[in-house]
């Protein structure tokens, strides 16, 4: 699925002036590379998260701010770049779907506040990064996404969207009581029928974008729980440290093959 530039969620695309001096795109052109990569990145995010809680000691508060610190650092490597670097960029990526599983888990086991909250509250706030994006900058593509003001407003919308994914995915695991795999088959499904609605149908491409991206979430999570979890508890067993190397080895390996043929080109 890739993103077009006719229209947004919000009316038709104007082509408003950028605010600030344009430069060249640091985000990754929407593949069908990009979405697997997305998928392993939301993989890790759910392993990694459940790892740093099971093993640091600090708790899920302590482990949310030490990992909120690192997402802060790479997303100043990633603003410092000049263009794409796929390396730079899905380390964001991947802090960013650990930070969002740590707040959704945080507020929910630590704080106590219900799923059904959690997911209104991170889906509204969402709908409101993408109200004042389109306000500000009259463009929600990430094709248009070529100057600081709109890398802001993008990594804001991909952290809500993370954490909207970790808690509708929650609710809809406690909801529906499937297994880990029905439940990743579920979210497959649904990103299935997005992607023929975009195709077939016409379903606008920022939709089908925003909507896709939100269903890699829950979609990583199940496929990282059923892989790590016991089997008693319907995993496969493979634990979160093996579950998150592998993962991470593979887009550490899709990363160098993008840096090979960048420079064979």
């Amino acid at each position: 699925m890739t993103q077009e530039t006719s229209a947004t969620p919000l009316g038709p695309e104007a082509e408003a002036p950028a605010r600030h001096q344009p430069r060249r795109i640091r985000v990754p052109e929407v593949t069908l590379r990009f979405w697997i990569t997305q998928v392993l990145c939301t993989t890790v995010g759910q392993t990694a998260a459940d790892l740093l809680n099971e093993k640091t000691g600090l708790g899920l508060t302590g482990v949310t701010v030490s990992m909120s610190t690192l997402l802060a650092v790479a997303l100043v490597a990633q603003f410092g770049t000049s263009a794409h670097r796929a390396g730079v960029y899905w380390l964001a990526v991947a802090l960013t779907g650990v930070v969002g599983t740590l707040v959704s888990d945080d507020l929910t086991d630590t704080m106590g506040v219900p799923l059904e909250t959690t997911t209104t509250a991170f889906a509204i706030a969402l709908a409101a990064v993408f109200v004042v994006w389109y306000r500000r900058e009259r463009t929600l593509s990430l094709h248009h996404i070529d100057t600081t003001s709109r890398e802001s407003f993008y990594w804001i919308a991909v952290l809500f969207a993370f954490a909207l994914g970790t808690a509708a995915g929650d609710l809809a695991a406690e909801r529906t009581g499937l297994g880990y795999w029905l439940c990743a088959a579920l979210f497959a499904a649904a990103i299935a029928a997005v992607t023929i609605a975009h195709f077939a149908l016409g379903l606008d491409a920022v939709w089908s974008f925003w909507i896709t991206f939100v269903l890699t979430r829950p979609l990583g999570a199940s496929t990282g729980h059923y892989l790590s979890e016991p089997a008693g508890h319907g995993g496969l067993g493979l634990g979160t440290v093996v579950t998150s190397a592998l993962f991470l080895a593979v887009i550490l390996g899709l990363g160098f093959r993008d840096a090979v043929t960048r420079r064979a080109g």
